[in-house]
């Protein structure tokens, strides 16, 4: 591909993420940093998991992205009497046809937001598992295969509060990054009582892009060229999440390939065709943090995982920038 083609499609790349920021920003006031992470997510093919307490617009933002692309979208509430099949389907025998017939579930959908999945059971929760990692689901010894893009955003309230149940390690590993979203700044809530006051902005937001469009993006994010000083670095950060002294479990494999995709759709997203140590060092925290689990004595001290993270950033000697950049290696 030449330079000029490879510019074309990141040009094209970032007027239709461009157009879905926009939509997205019109709904949610005064968050440009998460809006962008979800769109990174989007980009990279990964699922989002948006954790808060309630109230701050973590379901709002989840439908706002979803609204924005044209595509099939399903909400799970979860409940403590949620059963897996009302997430993934059921057989049911046909009486007329003398055989069984799958009826899908709400997983079966483009878009799929899980509202407060922690207030599920481990066992529900653990029904997203297959959807999430291999896109598809086998019941009753078939396998459908889900439609194409498929993305996952959950929300979550955070584990203090009552009547939640902790993620699972194998569930909080397949998100690809969390997000907090955070009270809103005064100016931004003003703002935010002026146009939400009378009626739902989501009433009037129109879809900026189509499946397609968002098929086709996570096809030409997975061509962003990745250096090997990069992928090093990448490999470096988690290796040393497995031997910090105050984690008990460093990131696996799976956060290792996630920094690295999220990374990618970070750079095309800033219109370049590479990826600098930058870029993954703003990914690290959302990317790796929720995946790590502290010791005792770290608890004590209040250090979350995202410091943790952090002091590993610190710690972790970063590659040349030129090294990155594809003239570097002779490109």
């Amino acid at each position: 591909m030449t330079t000029y083609e490879e510019q074309d499609r990141l040009s094209d790349l970032s007027a239709t993420a461009e157009r879905v920021r926009r939509a997205v920003e019109s709904v949610i006031e005064g968050k440009p940093e998460v809006v962008r992470l979800s769109l990174t997510v989007l980009l990279a093919g990964g699922h989002l998991l948006l954790e808060d307490v309630p109230g701050v617009g973590k379901t709002m933002l989840a439908k706002a992205l979803a609204r924005s692309i044209d595509c099939s979208m399903q909400r799970i509430q979860f409940t403590p009497d949620l059963l897996p099949s009302d997430i993934t389907g059921v057989s049911i025998y046909d009486q007329n046809r003398k055989e069984f017939e799958f009826k899908p579930g709400a997983v079966f959908a483009q878009i799929v937001i899980g509202d407060e999945i922690n207030r599920a059971s481990p066992k529900t929760q653990s029904a997203l598992l297959e959807a999430m990692e291999e896109r598809q689901v086998t019941a009753d010894g078939h396998t459908y295969e889900l439609p194409e893009p498929f993305m996952v955003i959950a929300t979550q309230n955070p584990v203090e509060m009552e009547g939640t149940y902790p993620l699972p390690e194998a569930q909080r590993d397949r998100f690809m990054a969390r997000v907090s979203v955070g009270y809103p700044g005064p100016d931004a809530e003003m703002r935010m009582l002026a146009s939400h006051g009378g009626t739902s902005p989501l009433d009037a937001l129109k879809p900026a892009a189509h499946a397609q469009d968002v098929t086709r993006l996570i096809s030409l994010v997975r061509d962003v060229h990745v250096s090997e000083a990069v992928r090093r670095y990448v490999v470096d950060l988690a290796a040393a999440t497995r031997t910090h002294p105050e984690l008990r479990l460093g990131a696996s494999p799976r956060a290792t390939l996630h920094l690295l995709r999220a990374a990618r759709a970070a750079a095309a997203l800033a219109g370049r065709g590479f990826v600098l140590p930058d870029d993954v060092q703003q990914l690290a925290v959302p990317v790796l943090a929720h995946r790590l689990l502290p010791t005792a004595q770290a608890q004590l001290n209040r250090q979350s995982t995202g410091d943790l993270v952090y002091d590993i950033l610190r710690r972790t000697p970063v590659p040349d920038a030129y090294a990155a950049q594809p003239q570097a290696r002779g490109y």
